[in-house]
């Protein structure tokens, strides 16, 4: 019988995991017009039956101009959502893993080529391009377009529309809600003073920087059901001179744990083109491990690829969950592996049973009501 913590329950919230596998969010970039497609249920599809405990539907914009790529995913209107329901309908008639979703607005990093064209910046009256807005009219990268300051009318609607895409989220049944505050997005601009440049009370001290983030949480966990966990993902760092750093990160997460946030999911970087990242196996860990006196359930992330890596990390305390992303597209069996490794079992659809090695007789469970 497997010891691995790897494979022992956990709860975020009131949401009983399986285990400590999450699946994290990858923009797949092949939305149209905010909606899912096919593309969404073959993707998310065979991720749901990979064994994992939780799966995150990818980076999802609360508004049209809030999309990273005019090929991100949104629930923003009925449309999105009924395409969505559509997809999750496919997966559930097949997988009981839990499905969270994650929300988000690209600020100045909106507008954007796909990532294997380019991912250069559209400007705005160019096909598939738009007028882009953040804390400050400062652009991401030199020569770009900056964007527009948002003015009191503009974070009103930013906030109210994270609210209106979190009841959606209730709406379809997703397990969670994750909002992004991570990888430059916009509630990370708000939050770094390389980016935050605002005179009012949203910008300055750390306290101001913190204030729009923290309303958006607010207005999130107030409208998605109150048993249902909500969760951000931060930039513990932005691994660049004078921005965001990781002692900010816990005076943050603090904040957020005060308001009721269910788990921190800490990555980095994404802010800034000077950034200087060192980038290797298990990098971010020692920044959730600093978050871990927080006393709230922390997920560790990047370049988690290796069973006895990921097992480590919980043996040591430095997180409580393991989330893979790059790794699962690369083989979106990799709990099946991890769980034969360590002698453990994982759910598997009856249809798979087959497949079970003969060297790992004690593999597979499946559903009860199979």
């Amino acid at each position: 019988m497997s010891h691995a913590k790897l494979f022992t329950p956990f709860r975020v919230g009131g949401l009983e995991l399986a285990n400590r596998i999450v699946i994290a969010p990858m923009c797949q970039y092949s939305a149209e017009n905010g909606c899912m497609n096919d593309w969404h249920l073959i993707h998310l599809g065979q991720l749901a039956l990979s064994g994992a405990a939780l799966l995150t539907i990818e980076a999802t914009a609360v508004v049209p101009e809030g999309r990273i790529t005019y090929g991100d995913v949104g629930l923003y209107s009925d449309e999105c959502e009924a395409a969505m329901r559509r997809v999750l309908d496919g997966i559930r008639r097949w997988s009981d893993m839990p499905i969270a979703i994650q929300l988000g607005h690209a600020g100045r990093k909106a507008s954007t080529e796909v990532p294997w064209k380019g991912g250069r910046q559209i400007a705005p009256g160019h096909a598939d391009g738009w007028q882009t807005e953040a804390p400050s009219a400062i652009p991401h990268g030199a020569g770009e377009v900056p964007p527009t300051a948002l003015d009191q009318d503009g974070l009103a609607r930013v906030r109210n529309a994270f609210a209106d895409a979190a009841r959606r989220a209730g709406r379809l049944g997703l397990a969670a809600v994750q909002i992004h505050v991570a990888h430059g997005y916009l509630l990370h601009q708000f939050l770094s003073p390389l980016s935050n440049r605002r005179d009012d009370h949203y910008g300055g001290s750390i306290e101001n920087r913190m204030r729009f983030p923290l309303e958006v949480f607010d207005a999130v966990r107030a409208a998605f059901p109150a048993e249902r966990p909500v969760t951000v993902r931060v930039s513990g760092t932005d691994w660049a001179e004078g921005g965001w750093t990781i002692e900010e990160t816990v005076e943050f997460a603090k904040a957020l744990k005060a308001r009721g946030c269910s788990a921190i999911h800490v990555s980095s970087g994404g802010l800034t083109p000077a950034q200087k990242i060192p980038v290797g196996p298990s990098y971010q860990v020692p920044l959730a491990r600093s978050l871990k006196s927080v006393g709230m359930p922390v997920i560790a992330v990047g370049l988690i690829t290796d069973y006895v890596q990921a097992e480590s990390i919980l043996v040591t305390g430095d997180a409580d969950l393991i989330a893979i992303a790059r790794a699962a597209l690369y083989d979106p069996r990799w709990p099946w592996h991890a769980a034969a490794h360590f002698g453990a079992a994982v759910k598997a659809p009856p249809q798979y049973l087959r497949s079970q090695p003969r060297q790992h007789p004690d593999l597979f469970k499946i559903r009860a009501d199979d």
